[in-house]
C-alpha cells in the first residue's frame, strides 16, 4: 500500500461509524458494577468479610470454580464495597490483589513476599536478601499501624505448583507474629481439587470458609453478554442469533464468561476489518477459530522444554498413525533430548507430562490395558488438525531442531 493510499485508508477509516463504543468493557480486567447470576456468591463472601466492619479479623476464605465463573470479579466487587463502608466508618482496612500467574512476581517465595511488601509501600530489592529477611521487612511494614489487611491471592494453585505450599503455611501463620495488624487471605483457584493436595495444616488454616462458583449455563451467559454488549457496542450492530451463538460456544467450553466476552470482542474486530456494518454469525465462527489457534500456540510457547519435547515426539508419530502409545514415542523423545542437550526423563515421568498436556486440552490421553504387557496411554490430538503443522513448526523452532 503506497503512502498516499495509506493516508486515504486512515482518512476513510475515521469517517466510518465504529461498531464499538467502549471495547474495555469486554476485556478480562474490567470490573462491572452489576454481576448477573452471582448474588448467592456475593452474599456469601460479604457475610464472611463483614466482621471487618467491627474491626474483627474475618476468616480466611477459599473461592474455587473453573475459569471465567466470576471468582475474581465477585471478590474485587465485594472488597470495593467493604472498603467504601470502612472509609465511612473510619475503619483502617487495606487490601491487596496479587495474580499468582504472573512471571517474575510469583515464581519464587522471595519474589512473592517482596511484591507484597512493595504493595504496602516498602521498597525492597528484587533479589539478594535471605527470604526470612524479606518476611521480616513485610511484617514490619504491615504491623506499624492497628489495621485490618485483606490479601487476595488469585490463581493460588499456580503459585503452589511453582514453589510448593510452604509459602501458604508461612502466610497463614503470620497473624501469630503480628501485634497491631490482622491479616485475612482470600485464595482463588481454578482447580477444584487444589485443596486435596495441600498439607493438612495449610488446608485447615486457609480453607476456614469456602465459596463455590458453578459454571454459567448458556442462558446465564446470554444475559451477561447482553449487558456487556450494551456498554461495548453501538445499537443494532448484531445480526439475529449472534449473542445466542456466542453464549452457546462458551457454554460448551465449561461455561466460561471470560471466553464468551473475548469471542464477542474478537468477532467485532473481525467485522470492522471486513467493513461490515453488522456482526454476523460467520464472524463468531471466525473468532472461535482464531481464539482457539492463538490459545493453543500460547500454551505451547510457554511450556517447559521437557513438555515441548514430549509434545513434539507425539506429533512426529501422529502424522503417520492416528493412535499413538507412550512406548512408541519414548525412543524418539530420548533422541530429541540428546539433540537439544537435555537429560532425558524416565518413561514414568514422560507419562506424567502426557497427563499434564491432556489436562491443558492439547492432547487426549486415556489409559488402556495391553493384557499381560501391562497398561499404557493411548494418545490422540485434541487440537484442530489445521493447527497441528503450526504447532509442530513452532516447537521445531523453539527447540532449535
Amino acid at each position: 500500500m503506497l503512502k498516499k493510499d495509506l493516508a486515504n485508508f486512515f482518512s476513510d477509516y475515521l469517517k466510518k461509524k465504529p461498531l464499538f463504543i467502549d471495547k474495555s468493557s469486554l476485556q478480562s480486567n474490567y470490573n462491572p458494577k452489576d454481576i448477573p447470576h452471582r448474588d448467592e456468591q456475593i452474599e456469601q463472601l460479604a457475610r464472611i468479610l463483614a466482621p471487618a466492619l467491627r474491626t474483627e479479623k474475618p476468616s480466611n476464605v477459599f473461592l474455587y470454580g473453573k475459569t471465567g465463573t466470576g471468582k475474581t470479579c465477585v471478590s474485587l466487587h465485594v472488597l470495593n464495597q467493604i472498603e467504601q463502608a470502612c472509609k465511612k466508618n473510619n475503619i483502617k482496612l487495606k487490601t491487596y490483589y496479587l495474580n499468582c500467574k504472573l512471571k517474575k512476581v510469583a515464581d519464587t517465595e522471595y519474589r512473592v513476599i517482596a511484591q507484597l511488601a512493595r504493595g504496602f509501600g516498602r521498597e525492597v530489592p528484587a533479589t539478594g536478601l535471605p527470604t526470612d529477611q524479606i518476611y521480616k521487612m513485610f511484617l514490619e511494614t504491615i504491623d506499624k499501624d492497628k489495621q485490618l489487611l485483606i490479601l487476595i491471592l488469585d490463581e493460588i494453585d499456580q503459585l503452589v505448583g511453582k514453589i510448593g505450599d510452604g509459602i501458604l503455611y508461612n502466610l497463614t501463620r503470620l497473624n501469630s507474629e503480628l501485634k497491631n495488624c490482622q491479616m485475612t487471605i482470600i485464595g482463588i483457584s481454578n482447580d477444584l481439587m487444589f485443596t486435596d493436595n495441600l498439607d493438612p495444616r495449610v488446608k485447615s488454616s486457609l480453607s476456614e470458609e469456602e465459596v463455590v462458583f458453578p459454571p454459567y449455563n448458556a442462558i446465564e451467559l446470554k444475559d451477561i453478554l447482553k449487558k456487556r454488549s450494551e456498554l461495548a457496542f453501538n445499537k443494532n450492530v448484531f445480526d439475529e442469533g449472534v449473542i445466542e451463538k456466542c453464549a452457546a460456544y462458551a457454554a460448551r467450553e465449561h461455561g466460561d464468561a471470560r471466553r464468551a466476552l473475548e469471542l464477542l470482542r474478537v468477532a467485532g474486530e473481525i467485522s470492522e476489518r471486513e467493513n461490515s456494518p453488522n456482526i454476523k454469525i460467520k464472524h463468531i465462527d471466525h473468532a472461535e477459530q482464531k481464539i482457539e489457534k492463538d490459545r493453543v500456540l500460547d500454551i505451547v510457547k510457554t511450556q517447559p522444554k521437557q513438555s515441548q519435547i514430549t509434545l513434539y515426539s507425539i506429533l512426529n508419530f501422529y502424522n503417520d498413525h492416528k493412535r499413538v502409545f507412550t512406548g512408541d514415542i519414548y525412543d524418539f523423545y530420548n533422541d530429541t533430548c540428546i539433540k537439544v542437550g537435555l537429560t532425558p526423563l524416565t518413561q514414568r515421568r514422560v507419562s506424567d507430562i502426557i497427563a499434564e498436556l491432556d489436562m491443558l486440552g492439547i492432547i487426549n490421553a486415556k489409559v488402556v490395558s495391553k493384557g499381560r504387557y501391562g497398561r499404557t496411554k493411548e494418545i490422540g490430538m485434541a487440537i484442530p488438525s489445521s493447527n497441528i503443522k503450526k504447532v509442530k513448526d513452532l516447537l521445531k523452532e523453539g527447540l532449535g531442531l
